[in-house]
């Protein structure tokens, strides 16, 4: 059974389906670093995907899809977020109304799609580094959206970390009425994070339906924007956490699938449900309180903010 595990694929496969799980946590990670619960990511990244596939499609051009999947996911979060900061509606409540939105309209609108194949990113070869045996045909010979998820989650570290602008954000998702009073425009820098993060989520769909599963099908994300929700609280809401978790989650789903072609005497749904069970596990313990501090949580997440003069 293990001799038909290549461990180079494996390790490829869990680049691949690692890349979108990091991508939306990242970006999940911003908006809670606001002081924002977003749990509308798992519609977000549905959109996404099915504007990549409607762009590549198309256009027959692969920047154009990308760019449609970050404008789609993007467009949805600018919902939440006139629903949460400008109508200041429960958090909890206008996320899941998200997720449940995006994946009904695109079983809708995706019926014209549906079983068509979109044209799979191709591999971008670095020169001299792909030369590297084994770790250089892994990670140096790849697609762009992960490149791309690797640089942008360097960028938020160092953002979050090293710039004023990522402190003040930090400092609103820790008291948004103490950054108001020194004057920062609280509700902007709010919808500023859901942009970024609906961005990155309808990226994470591109890296699905461009790299993972070439193919337009109902519900392509399978749940996986539940998922890097779970990453963002396991993280501790710290970057380099967030890429660790999105790889282990990553790799127990391409394990997952491996040991049921290997002929694995295990059932291939408990490893399948792990990640799910893990999930619940964590949105039950966020939303008590009294866990928050331990999981160094936003003072301030999923308690909306009102503006006084």
């Amino acid at each position: 059974m293990w001799a038909a595990l290549s461990v180079n694929e494996l390790l490829a496969a869990t680049i691949v389906a690692s890349t979108p799980l990091l991508l939306a946590s990242i970006g999940e990670l911003v908006v809670e670093k606001s002081g924002v619960l977003n749990l509308g990511v798992e519609g977000m990244m549905i959109v996404g995907a099915l504007c990549a596939v409607m762009g590549a499609i198309t256009t027959g051009n692969h920047f154009y899809a990308i760019a449609a999947s970050i404008v789609g996911g993007a467009a949805l979060a600018m919902v939440f977020a006139f629903l949460t900061q400008l109508l200041t509606a429960n958090q909890v409540a206008a996320g899941l109304a998200i997720a449940l939105f995006g994946v009904g309209a695109t079983a809708l609108f995706g019926q014209p799609f549906s079983g068509a194949a979109a044209q799979a990113l191709p591999l971008l070869r670095i020169p001299v580094l792909a030369d590297i045996p084994v770790v250089g045909d892994i990670l140096f010979r790849n697609n762009v959206l992960f490149y791309l998820s690797i640089v942008l989650a360097i960028g938020v570290g160092w953002f979050l970390r090293f710039t004023r602008w990522g402190l003040i954000l930090k400092a609103v998702g820790e008291n948004p009425e103490a950054a108001h009073a020194v004057g920062f425009p609280v509700i902007a820098i709010r919808i500023a994070a859901i942009a970024f993060g609906g961005a990155m989520a309808g990226m994470a769909g591109a890296a699905l339906s461009l790299v993972q599963i070439p193919i337009w099908v109902e519900g392509l994300t399978a749940q996986r924007g539940w998922i890097a929700l779970a990453i963002v609280v396991f993280a501790g809401w710290k970057v380099w956490r967030c890429v660790l978790g999105a790889y282990i989650f990553g790799g127990v789903s391409t394990l997952q699938f491996n040991l049921q072609a290997a002929g694995s005497p295990i059932p291939s749904q408990y490893l399948l449900m792990l990640p799910y069970l893990a999930t619940i596990f964590v949105l039950v313990l966020i939303s008590a309180d009294k866990y928050r501090a331990k999981f160094n949580a936003p003072g301030s997440l999923g308690r909306p903010f009102r503006a006084t003069a």
